[in-house]
């Protein structure tokens, strides 16, 4: 009897303690819980104190009112206060993760805005290059934390030369690292990138699917285009309690070799946000690069990501920056590109103002022609040039094979792969990912195509026959 007693006993104990007051049982928050702990982060770091107010008393306002009631799922809950308060600043965001995924990252949401202000993705949350992200559905368990940064090669995603000696920079985020440490990994990629495109005769920079991140890097690669000491620099205006504080978004560290007169173009779309508009702007104000595109974001704010509790977290943008060349910064209005073009034409644009631009100023020799002969194949990817009877030009040249392959010309030479042709002309072509190679083919007398010829901008050409 007294064993079941016992048993009885230890069954109900557990029950009878979360019936208490004080227990460390809390019942489960609500969605006006939620609400009004978001409106609390937001009221308390957001840059513009009597904004923060009003946003703060608005939400709880709607809270009351029953607005989010509906939403019992905290991701729900998260996405209806995301459209809520992003019409206020385009960087607020609320997130969702169990708290128990939270809890694996090492470098989750800060407490408050003290963790390092960052010029993040508008919309997207935290910035880049923050540390190790953890992300998944909820009741997942995530083992080990995710680093976004070095898995997507801290922003770098692609670095070449294009046709005509152009450098190509597609920048997908500004990842974060810290002056004075010059092996960080971020600032490496970076300066790797860079170095590769050294040799260039112009660079193009594309951020039209980069929304954001460190203002450390845009002001590092800010400055590797223009004087060192230049007063160019946004300063931002912190929130720091009820005050404000100010930085500068000038480099600690100057880049070593600055490329101050190589020609440069921006590329942008409306999902170039805060980071990347930085270093837009900066660039624009001063006539140092060409932006091409499409208007961008309209994101200024920095800010940081702020656990809100129970698994939820804000973005707020705890800071504002100023341009000392136009007095004020980009938040809302976007900015507007020098050449407005769809955002998919940015690119074929780009490389043909550059090569254009080149040519003007006077290239000379086999750079001109290489030059001419990049932009010539640029614009025939636009133009429409009539399809040749691919009949004609198949067959064995020598060593050389044409071979037609889905509708398109091929030249094969020897055991190597196949090379694309792409015409410009009747009897004229060029290998469509190396422009600098033309292939011409010569008729006989009779108008049947009797041999080809590989032309070379140095003069050099070789004759092949059928």
């Amino acid at each position: 009897m007294r064993t079941a007693q016992r048993l009885i006993h230890s069954l109900l104990a557990p029950l009878l303690l979360l019936c208490l007051p004080g227990t460390v049982h809390a019942a489960a928050a609500t969605p006006r819980d939620s609400v009004a702990d978001v409106a609390r982060r937001i009221q308390d770091h957001y840059y513009d104190v009597d904004r923060a107010a009003k946003i703060g008393e608005s939400l709880r306002k709607a809270a009351a009112e029953g607005e989010f009631d509906r939403y019992t799922d905290p991701r729900d809950l998260a996405t209806a206060l995301t459209e809520r308060i992003k019409s206020h600043d385009g960087h607020f965001r609320v997130n969702w993760l169990a708290p128990e995924q939270r809890a694996a990252d090492p470098r989750g949401p800060a407490q408050g805005a003290d963790a390092g202000p960052r010029l993040a993705p508008a919309g997207v949350g935290a910035g880049p290059g923050a540390g190790p992200r953890v992300r998944g559905r909820p009741g997942l368990n995530v083992a080990q934390p995710v680093d976004y940064a070095r898995r997507r090669n801290y922003g770098v995603h692609r670095a070449e030369v294009l046709p005509g000696n152009l450098g190509y920079l597609d920048l997908k985020e500004f990842a974060d690292f810290r002056f004075g440490e010059p092996r960080a990994p971020a600032r490496l990629a970076l300066e790797s990138a860079l170095q590769l495109l050294a040799s260039t005769d112009a660079l193009i920079i594309d951020l039209r699917d980069n929304g954001g991140g460190s203002p450390v890097s845009v002001g590092y690669l800010v400055s590797a285009f223009t004087p060192k000491g230049a007063d160019i620099y946004s300063s931002f205006h912190w929130r720091d309690g009820d005050s404000l504080g100010s930085t500068s978004e000038a480099p600690v560290d100057w880049y070593p070799n600055p490329r101050l007169d190589v020609p440069l173009y921006l590329l942008t779309s409306p999902r170039t946000a805060s980071a990347a508009e930085a270093l837009v702007y900066t660039l624009k104000n001063v006539g140092r690069a060409v932006v091409i595109g499409e208007t961008s974001a309209g994101a200024a704010n920095p800010g940081a990501e702020i656990d809100a509790g129970n698994g939820f977290s804000v973005f707020v943008a705890t800071g504002s920056p100023t341009s000392p060349i136009t007095h004020r910064n980009w938040e809302g209005s976007g900015i507007a590109p020098d050449v407005a073009v769809p955002q998919r034409e940015a690119l074929r644009t780009a490389q043909a103002l550059a090569l254009d631009s080149l040519l003007k100023k006077g290239l000379s020799g086999g750079d001109a022609i290489d030059a001419r002969w990049a932009l010539d194949a640029v614009r025939a990817e636009s133009a429409s040039v009539p399809a040749p009877a691919h009949a004609e030009y198949t067959g064995q040249y020598d060593r050389m094979r044409i071979e037609e392959d889905a509708g398109r010309l091929y030249l094969r030479n020897g055991k190597r792969p196949q090379q694309p042709l792409a015409a410009l002309e009747r009897d004229l072509f060029y290998l469509v990912d190396d422009p600098s190679v033309r292939v011409r083919f010569e008729r006989n007398g009779d108008g049947r195509v009797a041999a080809l010829e590989t032309l070379r901008p140095d003069g050099s050409a070789n004759r092949y026959r059928r």
